[in-house]
């Protein structure tokens, strides 16, 4: 059989039934033991290290259960439905959603090139004519009904269509993992601002208190003041302390309205949705445990948990595959046709084998010059599949490092709450004490003003580093690929 751009037929001349039966069976068992050219996808080898810098109590065993729901380590109710209605109603989620089944059409799309295609066609004509001749004019009318079956299937003997089919195969997988890595970052987005603005609070609260010691301190003041124990600068000074605290209520009281704004649309709802459920304020909440707060595991664990690694993996396993749909233009394309019609003068002829014209026959085609268009199109692909392995490298080497940073974050952060939480003790200590001498006459106002600003500044810093205690622990989840179902 010879190959070339024209299709060849083969139709129902010279050709026996059985032949041709034949014939098509051969091709069927071709194309099923057929070779599938370009490259077999290999999972990436990535060099991880044995245990976390970090954390050295936590190289055991990550607990599955603890990083699918991690949330719920706070206990706060407020905090587990926020997360539990995101998952729901978030819109960036929706839009990975519509992208699964987006990827899922496309795969049915590929999959049908392994199949025959079949059209069924029919039509009527209705025809007049006029004739001369010796005997005069001639008038002759005629109709033609036609019904036919056309069919073609190309036979995918180099897997080129196969090929297709895997690629489309590793795009599903691959907006899966897009989903699941959504969904991570939701889980942590809507704690870290919850976090956030019960920190907010927290403060607001805090500068709600020292502003009405401070005013209590300025009104001790004005009565000493009256009394010609002080000057007006002690006056001045305590009544400028109370403004500088006072202002910064606005801004928290913005801050925290924001981030109420934010938790509103990453629950895909207008932005004053929640104020009325989130404006009375509430505790941060913490985690509390004697030993290590989570279960890191082992850093080759990031390899199956972290859903945009595996999304990496699934990128080059599609562009892999896509090598081989491009080396397939190198070989011939090998085709099955045939066709079947029914024709006659009136509608009744539709029903008599007699009338039936068939022809089946297999076809070929190969694209001999193309101005190296294959060849730079597998080039192309080529790139791309080392562009997507360099992009999982770097993704790779991303998860770890933000794992680290979490942990490192953590243990430092600790320390530091550990040290406020004595200057807030001391700087209270020295409240009263210098409060009391003043009233005494036994010290200057500038005394109090400098241990008040001292404890304000404490007790402020160790709200954020609660707050922070908190967001360390929701990165260090985030960094591990918590907050969905693995498989």
């Amino acid at each position: 059989m010879q190959c070339s751009r024209q299709r060849l037929w083969f139709g129902n001349s010279g050709f026996s039934l059985n032949l041709i039966a034949a014939s098509v069976l051969c091709l069927c068992l071709a194309m099923m033991c057929g070779c599938k050219v370009g490259p077999d996808f290999k999972r990436p080898q990535s060099q991880m290290p044995a245990g976390w810098l970090g954390a050295e109590a936590t190289q055991g065993a990550a607990n599955e259960q603890e990083l699918i729901s991690w949330w719920s380590k706070f206990d706060d109710p407020n905090l587990t439905s926020l997360i539990e209605r995101a998952v729901k109603t978030n819109l960036d989620l929706r839009l990975a959603e519509s992208r699964i089944l987006q990827s899922r059409a496309s795969l049915g799309i590929a999959t049908s090139s392994l199949w025959p295609n079949a059209n069924l066609s029919g039509s009527y004509t209705r025809s007049h004519s006029v004739s001369s001749t010796s005997a005069g004019r001639t008038t002759t009318n005629s109709n033609l009904y036609i019904a036919g079956l056309d069919s073609l299937w190309e036979l995918d003997f180099f897997g080129g269509n196969r090929r297709g089919v895997e690629a489309a195969q590793a795009d599903v997988e691959a907006a899966v993992r897009d989903k699941q890595s959504v969904m991570v970052t939701l889980a942590s987005e809507v704690a870290l601002n919850y976090i956030n603005l019960r920190g907010y609070q927290q403060q607001i609260a805090i500068v709600q208190q020292n502003l009405k010691a401070q005013m209590h301190s300025a009104d001790l003041t004005h009565q000493r003041f009256e009394g010609g124990f002080v000057s007006s600068l002690d006056v001045a000074n305590a009544n400028a302390q109370v403004a500088s605290t006072s202002s910064q209520i606005p801004l928290l009281e913005s801050s925290a309205r924001q981030t109420i704004y934010n938790l509103s649309v990453l629950l895909g709802q207008e932005p004053a949705a929640l104020l009325d459920e989130l404006m009375p304020a509430s505790k941060i909440p913490v985690v509390r445990l004697d030993g290590p707060t989570v279960p890191a595991g082992v850093p080759s664990d990031l390899l199956r948990r972290r859903p945009d690694i595996r999304r990496a993996e699934a990128q080059i396993h599609a562009a892999t595959a896509r090598i081989g749909v491009a080396a397939s233009d190198l070989f011939p394309k090998l085709s099955l046709s045939g066709s079947a019609s029914l024709q006659g003068s009136n509608a009744s002829s539709l029903t008599k084998w007699k009338n039936l014209n068939w022809s089946l026959g297999p076809s070929a085609s190969w694209q001999l010059f193309s101005g190296r268009q294959v060849q730079s199109n597998i080039e192309l692909q080529k790139a791309l599949k080392d562009e997507s392995f360099i992009t999982y490298q770097q993704t790779v080497l991303t998860a770890l490092q933000e794992v680290e940073n979490a942990l490192v974050a953590s243990t430092k952060e600790q320390e530091h709450r550990t040290a406020l939480i004595e200057a807030v003790t001391n700087n209270r200590k020295a409240v009263e004490l210098s409060t009391k001498l003043y009233t005494e006459g036994q010290t200057d106002f500038l005394n109090v003003l400098t241990a008040q600003g001292a404890l304000y500044s404490s007790e402020d810093a160790l709200v954020q580093s609660n707050r922070t205690v908190s967001t360390n622990l929701v990165a260090l989840y985030k960094a591990l690929g918590g907050g969905w179902q693995s498989d």
